[in-house]
Formats: C-alpha cells, structure tokens, sequence
C-alpha cells in the first residue's frame, strides 16, 4: 500500500476521532491495517463529552475529510425514512452549506478561463457565492446585454484531492476483497470504478452544459420540468454560465405553502418526472437532492420544477431497463415467480440457482411490504429487503444501476418529505405500462427498423462483391477456411486413445472369457484359465487408471 494512502487512512482516523466518532473505527474492520493507530491517539487517552450532537459532529467530519466523503453525506440525507431525524438534519445542510472558497480565488480563476478581467465579461459579479457545493461555487452575475445568470467554478485543488481520495477508496477496496467474505458478491473495486468515473466527469463542466443541452430539449415545451439554458460564449472547461432560475427551493415547504402551491401535484410530478427520464428518455439527471431542485410558482396549481447541477446524469442498456420495468410491475402484481426468473435471466443472480428457492425468499421479504398501503410502500425497503434476501443466493451487485438506484431513493425521499401520503406506486404503474405497451408496440417496431435501415442496406449493398470474391477464389482453387491445426491435433490424439482403449477392452474381455471357460470346463491345465482370468483383471484395471 502506498505511503501516501496509509497516510491519508491515518487523517481520516484522526479526523473520526476529534469528532468524538470513534466507534466507527472500531466496527470498521477495513481500518484493521491503522487500527492500531487509534489505540495510541491522545484524543483517546483524554475523552472529553461531546458539546455537539452525534449529527453535527458527522456533518463536520464529512466536512473535513473532503468532497467524496461530502457526497456520500449527501446521499444519505435524502434517506429520512433510513435515518435517525437529528442526523438527516444536519446531513441535509451538506447540500447547500459547503464551505466556499474565497472570492479572489474565484475571481482568478473567471479571469483565467476567459484571458481577460471579470469587468469586461460581465456587468457585474456577485462576491458573496449563492451556494458552494462539493465541487464547484455558483456566483450570481449579470451579462452585458442585462440577463441575469449564475457563474458555475471547479474549486481550485479540486481534482488533485479527489484523485488522492479516489486512490484510498481503491486501497479500502483492495482491503475489502482480501478480508471481507461479501467482497466477490459486492464488487467493491468495480464500485469504486464507476463512482471514479462518474466524479471525474464532474469537473468537466462542458460535459455538465451538454447534459444540460440534451435534458433541455428532452423536456422542451413540458408542464413538468423546466431547464435554464446554457450560455455555451462563457462556458468553458471549468467554469459554466447559465440562465438564473427564479425559484424556491424544493425543500422550504413553509414558503412553497405560503404561496399556495399544490403540494401533493408537486410530489407526484416528481415520480412521473423521474420515470419518464428513466424509461421514455434513458437519460435522466443522477443529482436530484434537494439543493439541486427549484420550484417555480407562476402558475400554483400547477408547479413545475427547475433542475440545476447537471454534472451526474445516467443512462440504461435496454436489457436492464426492460428487467428494471418488468420487476416493478412484478411487485405491484405480487408476482413473486416473475420476479426470481426476471433475476436469474439478468444475470443478477447465478444460474444454477432454483427459482422456487428464490420465489420463496422473494414472497417472504415482500409480502409484508405488500400488504401494507401503497402510500406506506418505500422503494427503499423494497430495494434493502430485496438486497438482503439475495445474499444467501450470492447476487451480484450491479455497477451499472447504481446510479439509478441512488436517483430513485432522492426521488423518493424528497416527495414524501414534500407530501408523506405520497402513493409513489399509484403514480408510477401506469407510467410503466404505457412505456411497456409502447416498447412493444408496431409504431416502435417500425421505429426501430427505420433506425436500423441504412445499416441493413449498406450491409446488403456490401453482400454482392464479397460472394463474387468468394466464388472467384474458390474456382482459382485459391478458397481457403482457416482451420485450428490444434485443436485438429488434439481431435486426432482423442481419436486415437479411444481407438486404444477400445481394442484393450476387447482383447482384456476375450481372454476374461476364456480364462473362465478353460476353468470351468477343464478343458486345459487350470493355470492357463488362471493366468488369462488374471491378465484379464490386471488390464481392465491398468485401462481404468
């Protein structure tokens, strides 16, 4: 393990034990390697009592360790109904509450980026940041034609902290497949691989503006969702200026109810935005926490959301959107046999696993969920408790769902935190059959063979001069199909010993055979009958070594 990671282990032991968070290290057995080091910390020789609450204390240590960490903080928060509420409190202020850096640091980098003083791109730029996240700060400006805009910037240092924190995740990882039993089952070096690429791709914010650009013109003209437009003139590899939204943010209900907006439509809107990203677009934003989420209110009664950060989205193949659709509609129909062989097909449990088996542990994680209200339903429990019943069959866990997976738990937790009757499988089943029916479909049939045309054409127009070739070569005489000499060699010798063993068993059987009739008939002196009967048994067992 490289110095530099055992070195950063040790800053996040420290770090848990100034925040009086020491219990972590000590149930956490991929810190055994610098276990040690907590036994001889002179914060654990002089405990002092905690002056701030256990979430205070964790947000701080997030805080501290850095954006990965920060990130994971984020995540969480949006889990109410899988926390305790004083920790999701203090959690939930990582998404708007980051520490910012400075404003000339800010500055240079804007003025870096452009080549020339922030006074002659803009008619004015804020100072004070509207909000600083994990990777970059927005700044509120002002455009020389008068539109009012928001100044997206990577913190500076940025990459090389997450590169040095991405390294230690992949040491934990390594940690994790040599100690821990799970490890083959969860893939954690994969985990680490996919959460890699999708951070990196965060500090690309020309990627980010083209996420932006294509969810924009998913979403053109719809009731639903609203995304500002980009300014690609001022956008470049690490700052992004966009339009400014006008907003209230998701999770202030007091004033999204003080101005009367229809909060239960906005909750549901929420699910039928998710799906339709999820399912009709494939393509669908992979940030959706609550410091990412505006709410505007032209028109109350019908309330439309306004996505920003567009640094993380997602996409599905169309063989786990199908198994992701199938399986929802699996649950809500009680289908438990639908769903094991929906599992076994995709590859997420092994093979040779018995379907009853696993419906059975299906029926017996779901029923109980299922027979509960749809509104007290969580997409949560169902994913945990399904989790749970896979492990004694050795499921694998799948990199590539992760990011969808962590979309619908923010979608879930944001509306039933806006609305907590929300019925997210009421809202969400008829949005699954439509796309269903529609997939198969003669118009998508149609569809796809339109797309798939010019490739069927260009191959057929390939056709004719490659069997003209072919025919010409084979009456040159010059036709050749290449043979693995081998595995020719291979079948040859297989052949062979075959041939051997049978000609052994035959010669071993008739000698067998007369060795017994000489015996029995006396028919000749006994020790021939014997010494045949004997060479007999000695060559059958010489053959079946």
């Amino acid at each position: 393990m490289r110095l530099r990671v055992i070195s950063r282990l040790l800053q996040i032991q420290r770090v848990l034990v100034r925040h009086r968070l020491d219990e972590i290290i000590l149930a956490t057995h991929l810190f055994r390697p610098v276990r040690f080091a907590f036994y001889l910390s002179p914060n654990t020789w002089f405990r002092r009592k905690a002056s701030l609450s256990r979430g205070e204390r964790l947000r701080l240590a997030l805080e501290e360790l850095g954006p990965i960490f920060m990130k994971f903080g984020q995540t969480l928060s949006t889990r109410r109904d899988l926390l305790p509420r004083d920790i999701a409190d203090e959690l939930e202020k990582l998404q708007d509450r980051v520490p910012p850096f400075s404003n000339d640091a800010a500055r240079a980098i804007v003025e870096a980026a452009y080549e020339r003083p922030t006074s002659d791109v803009f008619a004015r730029f804020d100072a004070a940041p509207l909000a600083a996240a994990t990777i970059a700060q927005v700044h509120g400006a002002q455009l020389k034609d008068g539109k009012e805009v928001v100044v997206k910037i990577v913190r500076p240092g940025i990459r090389k902290l997450i590169e040095r924190d991405v390294e230690v995740l992949y040491a934990l990882a390594d940690l994790a497949n040599r100690y821990w039993s799970d490890a083959p089952r969860l893939r954690p070096v994969e985990l680490v691989r996919e959460y890699e690429k999708t951070i990196i791709d965060e500090l690309d914010l020309k990627r980010e503006a083209a996420n932006a650009q294509q969810l924009k013109r998913n979403f053109a003209n719809s009731r639903l969702l609203y995304v500002p437009e980009v300014y690609w003139d001022y956008t470049r590899h690490n700052v992004m200026v966009m339009e400014r939204v006008q907003g209230v943010l998701i999770n202030d209900i007091a004033e999204l109810q003080r101005r009367g907006a229809n909060i239960q439509r906005l909750a549901e809107n929420g699910v039928e935005i998710f799906f339709t990203q999820a399912f009709r677009h494939n393509f669908f934003h992979a940030d959706m926490h609550p410091g990412n989420i505006f709410v505007l209110l032209d028109n109350p009664e019908q309330p439309q959301y306004a996505a920003v950060d567009f640094g993380i989205v997602g996409t599905l193949a169309p063989r786990d959107q199908h198994y992701l659709a199938e399986n929802f509609l699996a649950f809500f129909e009680h289908d438990y046999r639908r769903i094991a062989q929906l599992h076994i097909d995709s590859g997420w449990i092994p093979a040779h696993v018995r379907v009853d088996e696993l419906e059975s542990a299906v029926r017996t994680v779901c029923e109980p969920i299922a027979n509960k209200p749809l509104r007290e339903i969580s997409f949560g429990q169902v994913l945990i408790s399904l989790f749970e019943a896979a492990q004694r069959f050795d499921a694998q866990l799948q990199p590539q769902l992760m990011l969808i997976q962590k979309t619908l738990l923010q979608i879930e937790g944001v509306g039933r935190q806006l609305y907590p009757d929300l019925d997210l499988w009421k809202t969400a089943q008829p949005l699954l059959r439509q796309w269903m029916a529609e997939r198969w479909s003669l118009r998508a049939l149609a569809r796809d063979v339109r797309k798939q045309l010019p490739d069927m054409l260009q191959a057929l127009h390939q056709l004719p001069p490659l069997v003209e070739n072919a025919v010409q070569r084979a009456s040159d005489g010059r036709f050749r199909v290449p043979i693995d000499t081998t595995e020719i060699e291979r079948l040859k010798l297989t052949i062979k010993e075959d041939g051997r063993r049978r000609d052994v068993t035959i010669v071993t059987a008739v000698g067998a055979l007369s060795g017994i009739v000489l015996i029995a008939a006396g028919a000749g002196p006994d020790w021939l009958g014997y010494t045949l009967l004997g060479a007999s048994i000695v060559g059958l067992l010489t053959l079946r070594r």
